[in-house]
């Protein structure tokens, strides 16, 4: 989706190809790869499209394949999620996950887990549908999409919440300073660590090394329930990017 995929994969070989041949090497099991299907177009578009990631990469597999929108229509869909969990069957990727969906197309996949998958072009049964493992979606305290994210966990799908810092916007806003300043952390710090301790897989974004580190660096303090009570106030429906969750 983002026309990065071969460089992410020259990127992670030589990384491992650099690696010593001793146990404690870091090996590819250990670095999880996700890319993204662009747009639902059915079926055998999904399946190229998969095929062409994994070319592009040069890796054997994808640990995580996204949907990146819901956009199609229910019956385009569906066969990208035919397609998405036959590459899973397959082994190409590992598991299958969705972006930007709302509970009306999370729905549409598990009423469609109930029904017996019909065979592939080539004639040969088709695998049982893969269950969705992964909703991406825009998530932090002045978005919190909790309607959503209550269907997720309470259906065991891992809501990774986008724009966690909402891209430096809310950054300065007077009530995560003051939460930052108690916790002796950054904002971005206290926004993942918010994210975190609401069960949330956060992917805050930085092109600095040292903001990326820093980023990652959240396991020294803890918000109290008050102060995430403080954060949930927060909410107003602020949307950084996108919102295409009621797509039809």
């Amino acid at each position: 989706m983002y026309r990065n995929e071969a460089e992410v994969g020259e990127a992670i070989l030589s990384y491992l190809s650099s690696q010593p041949d001793d146990a404690a090497a870091l090996k590819r099991s250990d670095i999880f790869f996700t890319t993204k299907l662009a747009s639902n177009n059915g079926y055998e578009a999904t399946r190229r499209s998969i095929k062409d990631s994994l070319r592009a990469t040069g890796l054997e597999y994808i640990d995580l394949f996204l949907i990146h929108a819901p956009y199609g229509g229910t019956r385009r869909r569906i066969e990208s999620w035919r397609a998405i969990s036959d590459a899973v069957a397959d082994g190409e990727i590992r598991a299958g996950g969705v972006s930007n969906y709302g509970i009306k197309h999370l729905q549409e996949i598990l009423s469609a887990l109930e029904e017996s998958p019909p065979p592939r072009s080539d004639g040969s049964a088709a695998a049982p549908l893969a269950f969705p493992t992964v909703n991406q979606i825009e998530l932090h305290p002045f978005n919190q999409r909790s309607e959503i994210t209550r269907f997720c966990q309470q259906h065991g799908i891992v809501v990774e919440a986008y724009t966690p810092l909402t891209r430096g916007e809310k950054l300065h806003h007077k009530t995560v300073l003051s939460l930052a300043e108690k916790y002796a952390c950054t904002p971005a710090q206290l926004l993942v660590r918010w994210s975190l301790q609401h069960g949330f897989v956060p992917l805050p974004k930085s092109v600095s090394k040292a903001r990326i580190s820093e980023n990652a660096s959240v396991e020294g303090f803890e918000i109290s329930e008050a102060d995430m009570g403080v954060l949930d106030a927060l909410e107003e429906r602020y949307v950084v990017d996108w919102d295409p969750l009621d797509a039809e």
